[in-house]
Formats: C-alpha cells, sequence, structure tokens
C-alpha cells in the first residue's frame, strides 16, 4: 500500500488513524505491519465496507475535511472491486 509523505507524517502525529482504499486485492491485514519511508505502521483492522457509509466523523479521522472532501479524494482514485476502512497507528522505527 503505498501512502504519501503528508499522511505517513499525520499517521506518526496521531492527527489520522483510519485509511480507506479501493483495490482489487488487499494488500495489508489485520494484526500486520507496514514498513513506510516515516517507520513501521501497525494495520490494528481491515474491514470490507462501502463508500456511501463513510461518515463525517470518518472522513476527519482519515485526514479529510468531511465527506464531500473525501467523496472528491475518491473521485481521484482508481477503480477496484474492494473498498476497505484500514485502522492504522504508528509502531515506530523501522530496522
Amino acid at each position: 500500500m503505498l501512502l504519501k509523505r503528508d499522511l505517513l507524517e499525520r499517521i506518526k502525529a496521531s492527527e489520522v488513524d483510519l485509511i480507506f482504499r479501493r483495490w482489487n486485492r488487499p494488500t495489508v491485514k489485520p494484526g500486520g505491519t507496514l514498513k513506510t519511508k516515516v517507520g513501521l505502521l501497525a494495520i490494528k483492522a481491515v474491514t470490507d465496507t462501502t463508500p456511501d457509509t463513510v461518515t463525517d466523523d470518518e472522513a476527519r479521522r482519515a485526514g479529510f475535511a468531511d465527506v464531500a472532501d473525501f467523496r472528491r479524494w475518491l473521485d481521484t482514485m482508481k477503480e477496484g472491486s474492494l473498498f476497505q476502512r484500514i485502522e492504522v497507528g504508528y509502531v515506530g522505527e523501522a530496522d
């Protein structure tokens, strides 16, 4: 899962703890970790969902101003058959 540096920094600062992804097959699983440019992320939970169920609170947790801002971002993403809600946290520096 490729994440932009700005988003990674916000996860590290505990400003973001939720990510949404649309893809054809998942690349992370609950209980796993992800090595990134800013360190190791914990994948706390992965839930299949739909974009229509995203709330304003979830959009803000994912770094968006609101659901409308989230939907504008989603319109720029590639299509995929699977839409997932991923809870993340910063673990620390990667080895």
